[in-house]
């Protein structure tokens, strides 16, 4: 918890030297009118959104290679955030591509399923052992929203419950509807989705005694930045099962980063269903919905039941996406991809962390997470979570050629780049020391970056 603001004086009486960085960003600017004209809000995601980055430092990237990228003025930088977690072996990873490109060649779509089809569902399968029935799709909305519909039918019920400690499971109503973002839904949508606590199984019990016959599913990520509590998601799944409700694990994040076959492996739990995505493709759009063969059967031919209309999209099992999948399984498996995201992002944080120690600053910047997915939080100078203060960290970073909305690595990221970030987050952290004394407002070069979730453009 972040505390109250305690740096003595004496700590600030050197002025710092300016670090203000030149930099040319008048591609992007004119680039950023442009998109804005013909797109709304700028980006085909709110998290790229020009909201979400400093006024005057949110380049338009042409193009990446491992953990660098380049804008269309030719700065530039490492990147931590990684296509919003969707690429775990680094920007036109070699193998990913040539895999794609050579299915490309054999065709993308055909009217009839295609062998890589059953192959792709083999691999995966083959990673997650309590999944037995697998459908893609290309993004992670279609699988999570899939399984809310599939617990539905299979419960017939109607309400779903969504842990209220994870920040997204889908652009679709049931889920937006909880949001501040919740124009257009009817009311009649928002009131079938409750909530609950992550690690307080008293939430869920309380949730069931109020809702016992009405909760078809509940659904969570198996972790955030808060690890799991020991037996928590086990508890709660019996009493899922006590209560006749399904538990849905989203691994769109935790997938092939905590272990190739999801936190589900590693946990060894046995969800009633989940979801992948992001990482399967190393930035190729695919998506996966996989669970147990009873359940996910409704969405299938071998049934006398009422048919579930599950996944059934133009591309959701697009060829050259499904051959980038399975050789990111590959690579994984070749490479020891899992212990070098470990190993890498405990030394980011470690090495942040010491930043933060040496300037003072615990308790104003923060480090939390799993390693291979690191976060950071600003607070201000009464502890208190910072939109300006995280435009500050933003600013000053992308000044010097890092661009990290959140401290996701890739394979590509390598001990040496690790290295250079930390000593840039050690200049930053000096700015941000004296930003806290003298006032955010003396060092921002512009407009406060906005949370996602908000009723208003401004507010």
């Amino acid at each position: 918890m972040c505390k109250c603001f305690a740096i003595c004086r004496s700590v600030l009486c050197k002025k710092m030297v300016d670090l203000k960085i030149a930099m040319d960003q008048s591609q992007s600017n004119e680039l950023r009118r442009r998109l804005r004209a013909v797109i709304p809000g700028g980006a085909h995601t709110y998290a790229k959104g020009d909201d979400q980055f400093p006024e005057h430092y949110a380049p338009v990237l042409v193009r990446g290679k491992g953990c660098t990228v380049w804008d269309a003025d030719g700065n530039e930088y490492i990147e931590y955030g990684m296509g919003l977690r969707s690429v775990s072996l680094g920007h036109s990873f070699a193998p990913v591509v040539e895999a794609a490109y050579k299915q490309m060649q054999l065709g993308s779509n055909f009217v009839r399923p295609a062998a890589i089809e059953a192959q792709a569902a083999e691999a995966l399968l083959d990673l997650i052992p309590a999944a037995k029935m697998v459908k893609f799709g290309k993004n992670g909305s279609d699988a999570t929203t899939a399984a809310v519909k599939l617990a539905r039918a299979y419960t017939g019920r109607a309400s779903v419950a969504i842990c209220k400690n994870h920040p997204f499971f889908s652009v679709d109503d049931w889920f937006i509807g909880t949001t501040a973002v919740n124009s257009g839904i009817p009311k009649t949508i928002i009131d079938l989705t409750l909530s609950f606590e992550f690690n307080n199984i008293e939430s869920v019990r309380d949730l069931f005694d109020r809702h016992s016959q009405s909760i078809a599913c509940l659904i969570m990520e198996p972790e955030k930045d808060i690890p799991l509590e020991s037996g928590f998601i086990k508890a709660t799944q019996e009493l899922c099962r006590k209560n006749g409700a399904l538990l849905i694990l989203d691994e769109m994040i935790t997938g092939l980063r905590w272990h190739l076959g999801g936190a589900q492996t590693l946990m060894g739990l046995e969800p009633d269903l989940s979801t992948f995505g992001k990482a399967l493709g190393n930035g190729f759009s695919v998506s996966a919905l996989l669970g147990k063969r009873k359940i996910m059967e409704l969405g299938g031919l071998e049934h006398d039941k009422d048919r579930v209309f599950l996944m059934s999209t133009t591309h959701g099992a697009e060829y050259h996406c499904l051959a980038a999948m399975m050789e990111v399984i590959r690579s994984y498996q070749q490479l020891n991809v899992i212990e070098h995201l470990r190993i890498v992002g405990e030394r980011l944080r470690v090495g942040m962390q010491q930043c933060i120690d040496r300037h003072g600053l615990d308790g104003f910047v923060g480090v939390h997470g799993h390693p291979a997915c690191l976060i950071f939080s600003t607070c201000d100078q009464e502890g208190k979570r910072s939109q300006p203060f995280r435009t500050l960290f933003l600013q000053e970073l992308i000044k010097r050629g890092i661009i990290a909305p959140n401290l996701v690595i890739s394979y590509s990221h390598s001990e040496s780049v690790i290295d250079q970030t930390i000593d840039i987050l050690d200049q930053v952290m000096k700015v941000y020391l004296e930003a806290l004394q003298n006032g955010v407002d003396q060092y921002l070069e512009g407009r406060s970056v906005q949370p996602v979730y908000r009723r208003r453009n401004h507010q």
